[in-house]
């Protein structure tokens, strides 16, 4: 069994192509959320080896999310997906407690170096 990812986007287009990336790689992905407060309850039930964490989202936004994960589990290992001109943003996931980032739209290799950084 690989190892378990959580996808975490508003866009369904984008979690099935975070979702074909990991998968034909050999990660597990073992849930989707579409909004932020969804994502905390996913992680919560799931326990996922990793979660990819969009930035803009319904109800609570991907930052708040990850100051929610990690209060629960600080060793969490979160990867943000953000669009172009949210450096400020990307900023303050980190501080927030992501690990990592990758900008949409982006490359699998990108995505997968990430992935394989956090997953180490």
């Amino acid at each position: 069994m690989g190892q378990t990812v959580l996808v975490c986007d508003d866009a369904i287009f984008m979690r099935t192509m975070i979702t074909d990336i990991l998968t034909q790689a050999g990660y597990e992905v073992i849930g989707e959320a579409e909004s932020g407060a969804q994502a905390v309850e996913r992680y919560r039930e799931l326990r996922p080896d990793m979660v990819t964490m969009d930035i803009v989202m319904p109800d609570m936004g991907g930052i708040d999310a990850v100051r929610e994960i990690v209060k629960a589990d600080p060793d969490a290992k979160i990867l943000m997906c953000s669009a172009m001109g949210q450096q400020a943003l990307v900023v303050e996931a980190i501080q927030a407690g992501a690990k990592d980032f990758v900008v949409k739209p982006f490359q699998p290799s990108r995505v997968l170096e990430a992935v394989q950084r956090l997953l180490v």
